[in-house]
């Protein structure tokens, strides 16, 4: 599947789109649908507070145990696993750094987004692909 980059303000621009990507997170019998930043330059996927809050996740902070780099690296974080839909596909298992943090979006990394998809970026277009690494 083809996605078109995309800005976040009316007063943005082709330079400041981004590969944003539309899913569902099914997690506890709830579902959100939200748009993730797919950045392979991130070691692993972050999921906002509020966000896990939404799906019915409950903060422990004995599990907040996870370190995280650059601008959240002061900001506690623990893992949480959830299903995530992309289109048409079959739902995948996404493992996220739920972080307490509000101020952050939902950012698709490496671990393991990227392993559970294959993606190609056409910046010069403004799009990119996402389809299951399985396929």
């Amino acid at each position: 599947m083809r996605f078109k980059y995309s800005t976040t303000g009316p007063f943005q621009d082709e330079f400041d789109a981004l590969p944003r990507l539309p899913l569902v997170l099914h997690y506890d019998g709830r579902q959100i649908e939200v748009i993730g930043l797919v950045d392979s330059g991130a070691t692993v996927n972050v999921l906002p507070y509020d966000m896990g809050l939404e799906l019915g996740a409950v903060w422990d902070d004995g599990k907040a145990t996870i370190r995280l780099a650059g601008s959240l690296k002061s900001q506690p974080a623990m893992p949480l696993v959830v299903w995530a839909q992309v289109g048409e596909y079959a739902p995948v298992r996404l493992a996220f750094a739920w972080t307490k943090s509000k101020d952050v979006p939902l950012i698709l990394g490496q671990t393991n987004f990227f392993l559970e998809f294959q993606v190609c970026f056409y910046r010069s277009t403004l799009e990119f692909e996402v389809k299951p690494a399985s396929s």
